[in-house]
């Protein structure tokens, strides 16, 4: 079977949702448009590298463009994770690296489906309730 030239996966977190584009390079990350050495903060740009750095010397010649829309920043990264982690099993083929990346933790492989509660009547939020007064 031939090798794809271009591996497209798919990662969600709460509103966020994120798009990687594998394909075979110098090794470049980029993160919205922008190296991934550049983004800021910090956690994103670590959450972000975590499968990379995971896969090791395997991803040195893939090319790994992130696009994350909707949410905040961590649920933007945590969504990236996901599709990097997705795109590079996808691209690499092997079943040891995703059992070891489901056995390290298992959102790098499978959407978060957690969500936020809608807020209900009664009070500021969904959980928050107006104090009651006995007296």
């Amino acid at each position: 079977m031939k090798a794809p030239t271009v591996v497209l996966a798919t990662g969600k977190r709460k509103a966020a949702v994120a798009r990687a584009t594998v394909r075979k390079g110098a090794g470049l990350v980029r993160f919205n448009d922008r190296p991934l050495e550049l983004v800021e903060p910090e956690i994103i740009r670590l959450k972000v590298q975590e499968p990379l750095l995971m896969v090791g010397d395997r991803a040195r010649n893939l090319d790994i463009a992130v696009r994350a829309s909707g949410g905040g920043l961590i649920g933007q990264a945590s969504a990236a994770r996901t599709a990097v982690a997705r795109g590079l099993v996808q691209w690499l083929k092997d079943d040891q690296l995703k059992e070891m990346f489901k056995h390290y933790d298992r959102s790098l492989l499978v959407n978060d489906p957690r969500r936020k509660l809608p807020k209900r009547p009664g009070g500021r939020g969904a959980r928050k309730r107006r104090q009651k007064s006995y007296r």
